[in-house]
Formats: C-alpha cells, structure tokens, sequence
C-alpha cells in the first residue's frame, strides 16, 4: 500500500515545488534585461519535470484520483510562463508556443465535461479563456477569439445558474471589454488590408536597398527597446492592453515567413500525449518556433507596455531601459495621453449593443488652466516661449488638478543622452517638438 502511495506523493511534491517557484516569477516586472532570468529557467524546468512525470504515470495518478483540470491547470501554467517570456523578449516563438498550449487545452476539453460543480475549479477555466483571448489577439487569430468568446460567455451564463449566491460582475466586465475590443478594431480595420506587422516582402521594395545602405555608411543604430504607454480615460482596451498600443505592438514586430500560420499541432492520442511530442514538454511540436523564425529577420525590439502608470512608474521603466541599453541602439518611446486633466479623448469610441457612439470632449475646470492663454497663442503664431513648457504636458493621473500627475517635455531631456525615437500621441504633442 505504500508503495501505491509513492507516485501520487511524489507528483503532489513537485505540484507543490514548481507552484512556489511559479510565484516567485509571476509578479516580476517585465521590462529589464535581466529580470529574474535565473528564476525562469528554474521554474520552466520544473513544470516540464512536472509534466513529464504526470505524462510517465498517468495511469497510477488517474487511480489515485487525478482529475483532467488538474492537467490543464499545469499545462496553462507552462501558457502563463511562455507569454510571460513573450512579453519580456518579445521573441514571437514564445507567443506561439503559449497558443499551443492553451489551444492544446481547448481541444482536449481539460476542464470540461468532468461534471465539476468546484467553484474554485470554474474560476481557474474563466481565468484560462482570459488568457488564451489575450494570446489569440496579439497572434491575430480571429477565429479563435470568436470561439473562445463564446465559450467564456457560455461559461459565466452557467455559473451565475449554478452559482447563484456569487458575484460574476467582474467576467460580466471582462466579456464587455472583449466584445468591445472586437467591435471597434473590426470596425477601423480594412478586411484586405496588410497587416500591422512588418513584413520584408510586403513593406520593402528591393530596389529601395542602394539607397537605404546610404545611412548605413557611418554608423548604424539598431532598435532594441520600446516603451508602450496609454492613460486616457474609458479608452478600448482587453485586460491591460489597449488598443493603440496593440496595434503598436504589432507595428513593432516582425512578420513571421508565414510557415507556421498553416501548420497545425500534432493531434493528441485518446490519453491527452501528442503523438510527435519533444522531451522538453511531451505536449507540443518544438519544431514549431523553427518553423515561424526567419533567421534572415532582426529579433524583434523588446517592448515595456505600460497601462495607466503613475508618472514616476513611467520615468523609472525608461530610466531603467535607457540604463541597459546596448552600445549603438535606439529606444522608442510611445506615449498616448490627453493633454488636460479630466479630459475625455474623442478618438476613444464606445460601444453599446453593437452601436457605436463618439463621446464629446469634457474638460474639467480647473483655475490653473485657465491661465497663460499665450502659450497657445505663441504655438499657432510659430514661436515658443517658456510659457509652453510649463502649461503643455501629458496629465498622467486620476480626476483632479496636481503637478505630479503631469509628464512635462522637459522631464524626457534626461533620456536623449541616448539614441530616442519619441512619438506623442496627444493634443499636447506640439509641447514636444524639438
């Protein structure tokens, strides 16, 4: 008997193990060049040690009472820390092997159809379909987000039936935000249009290289770093991920040759291992990242997204990113604010029951704006005076009037000691031109 006892015993152990060393990574920042990278290689490790074994024995951990979730909840694990890298390299082959995974727990039907009425177990499936949106977006694959949409859906109708004395507002919310994000990039997207990131094929004609090689006889800055920051008010976003800086995200990354867009993962057995699997995960074609990088491409510049950060947070990511960057490169900094405190974007559009609507501009009142009408005066007349630095700015904060809340021009001065490439997207932008 106890023998019998060894192999659950010895599988809850590394459950546990790799568990604490997933908390470890999980809260990292995922701007730097060299955050907790020993960390990760520890806890990518010790899922794959984790997910070998339970593949090994199966049969005994099923006896003992294993149940199907529990195999998707590590194998979403793996998900997690390979879009975690994803954001932190911005290597596209991590972005794909975390839709591998999630779509391996899709089809395989992990945490359906096991009759669960676990409360705690349903919040772990409404938390998967929220991750796996986030992957198929950024990945553009559109029909996988319209399945798993539905699935969410399906899933918090059934909840809130079977569940009835808990509050599910907040996935009410989340699937809100998705069927926004949706409407209103399909609605300003052209069906045939190229897509938003780059592709040597597409975007760079061969007989524009003579001259491009021109700028290359001195010197050559390569792009490695790129900052991505939204703070406007209701603006369209999924999770923490808006749609400006989607699109930018996008813009700033390379297309794959295309490869792998066709090639399908190998079809799992009746047992849930996949027939080609690697030793490294026994569930996915490792092959694949070989399959969608182009070694003639550049890497992907590393990109920081920031979502609403207080104006410190935003100065101390690029001062840390400035700090680390490599000899001959150059940043981009993306910055997408309203110009005023209280202000609404009229770019931002809502959407409510499939109609869309532009919300007119509201600007608070606030005694210190009113002042200094000449700075606007000085800008349409061609001549900036020092009034223009002071009144023009990026209000980087909640309702309410407060000078650390402001993002001035001179507060980026400090960072063109290195190579920066500096994109305001904002009514205040003329504050920043040189």
């Amino acid at each position: 008997m106890a023998e019998e006892d060894v192999v659950p015993k010895t599988f809850r152990a590394l459950v546990e193990s790799a568990d604490r060393k997933f908390a470890r990574v999980r809260d990292l920042p995922s701007y730097g060049r060299a955050q907790g990278q020993h960390y990760f290689q520890k806890v990518f490790k010790a899922y794959m040690r984790l997910w070998k074994y339970q593949q090994e024995h199966r049969p005994e951990l099923v006896k003992a009472g294993l149940n199907r979730w529990e195999i998707g909840e590590i194998a979403g694990r793996i998900g997690q820390l390979y879009f975690g890298q994803y954001m932190r390299t911005s290597e596209a082959r991590f972005l794909v092997e975390a839709y591998i995974f999630y779509e391996a727990i899709l089809k395989r039907r992990y945490f359906e159809g096991c009759g669960v009425k676990d409360l705690r177990v349903r919040f772990k499936e409404l938390r998967f379909y929220a991750r796996f949106l986030l992957v198929s977006l950024i990945l553009n694959r559109t029909e996988m987000v319209k399945v798993v949409v539905e699935k969410l859906r399906a899933l918090i109708d059934d909840c809130k039936a079977n569940f009835q004395e808990t509050n599910f507002k907040e996935w009410k919310l989340v699937e809100q935000e998705i069927l926004r994000f949706i409407n209103i990039d399909t609605t300003f997207t052209i069906p045939s249009s190229r897509p938003f990131r780059y592709c040597a094929m597409l975007n760079c004609h061969p007989n524009s290289v003579p001259y491009v090689a021109r700028f290359h006889a001195k010197k050559v800055l390569k792009f490695r770093d790129a900052i991505l920051m939204s703070y406007h008010r209701n603006e369209v976003k999924f999770a923490e991920l808006t749609l400006d800086v989607y699109r930018m995200l996008q813009c700033l990354e390379w297309e794959p040759s295309g490869s792998f867009y066709q090639k399908h993962p190998a079809e799992p057995k009746e047992n849930g291992v996949a027939v080609d699997y690697s030793g490294a995960s026994g569930l996915i074609d490792m092959n694949l990242a070989a399959d969608m990088t182009d070694p003639a491409l550049p890497p992907n510049p590393r990109k920081a997204i920031l979502y609403r950060p207080s104006l410190t947070h935003l100065i101390a990511v690029m001062a840390t990113i400035c700090e680390e960057l490599p000899p001959e490169s150059i940043m981009l900094v993306y910055l997408s604010a309203s110009g005023k405190p209280g202000q609404i974007n009229t770019s931002h559009v809502e959407t409510s029951g499939g109609s869309r609507r532009t919300r007119k501009s509201m600007l608070t009142s606030h005694s210190s704006l009113e002042q200094n009408c000449s700075a606007t005066e000085s800008h349409i007349n061609g001549v900036k005076g020092p009034s223009d630095y002071c009144n023009d700015y990026l209000w980087l904060g909640p309702k309410g009037n407060g000078g650390s809340s402001n993002l001035y021009p001179g507060d980026i001065i400090p960072f063109t000691r290195r190579p920066l490439f500096l994109i305001i997207d904002s009514d205040s932008s003329h504050a920043f031109k040189a």
